[in-house]
């Protein structure tokens, strides 16, 4: 593509980001990111709808993000919506909102478009990653799963199956009990059949997690004694200071998991149910290394602009 400042805003069901960039050359350099919690899942996800609250939550983070625009000269605007917008029946109706209130025009995309944006990203952060690899990103609304091994995509695939549906259906009591994380971990055997065959064709030998509640684990396990790689694309986690923290997760009430070192507030009853899900992942298909890309759909779309592959 020619030489242009672009701005690429993912709407999660969590957080909606805004990421302004440069891009000349076929390289890319980063000249402003900003985030906001808008919870849009929250209290309609699993009934199909976005509730008034957070439509008013959307549209007031993307009046922030046009005004952010306008103050930076952006030549062209990549805005996209994924799970809380695709599955429920107003999310159409919401992104027409968007457009008129903030002059943003969003595209609706499909899990499996966004698992191959996740993928780009999580490639660009971990370029040297050779070995064939189960990526997961853990959204509110849903899971992407994808087989990779270099920039190949093998098998790809989107559950909507994600934390704040999980919430829904199991997080009844605080801390969550035994029974419950059982249950969760059941329905996770029930629904995820064709993640099973995928693995048992291609066997993939590491899990590698995308931003979200894998950042946050991160930052748990690196609060205050190892360093976070700087300003690169990936974030430290071993196998063993998951179950370290796994363990803290399970038997914490929400006021004490807030005191733990690198918790934050937005995440910290997702992050009890989306550590299941991993535990799940680890148990069933024998995984032995973790790594964490801090780049998830928002980096994959700019991967793929700067290549002109978009």
């Amino acid at each position: 593509m020619k030489d242009e400042r672009i701005a690429i805003i993912d709407c999660g069901t969590n957080t909606f980001h805004l990421l302004i960039a440069d891009i000349k050359n076929h390289e890319s350099t980063i000249v402003y990111q900003d985030k906001s919690v808008v919870r849009i899942g929250q209290g309609g996800i699993s009934f199909g709808k976005i509730n008034k609250d957070a439509s008013d939550r959307a549209v007031s983070a993307l009046q922030n993000f046009s005004t952010i625009i306008r103050q930076h000269d952006i030549h062209r605007v990549y805005a996209y919506a994924t799970s809380a917008f695709r599955s429920a029946a107003n999310g159409t109706e919401l992104t027409q909102r968007i457009a008129r209130e903030t002059g943003i025009h969003i595209t609706i995309i499909d899990g499996r478009r966004e698992a191959e944006l996740i993928y780009s990203g999580v490639t660009y952060a971990l370029n040297d990653l050779k070995e064939t690899a189960l990526v997961v990103d853990i959204g509110g609304g849903s899971v992407e799963f994808i087989i990779g091994k270099g920039n190949d995509i093998l098998w790809k695939e989107s559950f909507e199956i994600g934390g704040q549906r999980l919430i829904d259906l199991f997080y009844a009591t605080d801390p969550i009990t035994q029974q419950s994380a059982e249950e969760l971990q059941n329905f996770l055997d029930v629904r995820l059949g064709a993640l099973r065959k995928a693995v048992d064709e291609h066997n993939p030998g590491i899990l590698v997690g995308s931003s979200g509640s894998f950042e946050t684990l991160s930052e748990m396990y690196t609060a205050g004694t190892i360093s976070s790689n700087g300003d690169g694309g990936e974030l430290p986690l071993t196998k063993d200071a998951f179950y370290d923290l796994l363990e803290k997760l399970l038997s914490l009430p929400r006021e004490e998991r807030l005191k733990i070192p690198g918790m934050v507030e937005m995440r910290v009853d997702m992050i009890v149910v989306a550590s299941l899900l991993i535990d799940y992942l680890i148990q069933k298909f024998n995984l032995e290394i973790i790594r964490v890309s801090k780049y998830a759909l928002k980096e994959g779309v700019l991967s793929r602009l700067q290549r002109g592959k978009l």
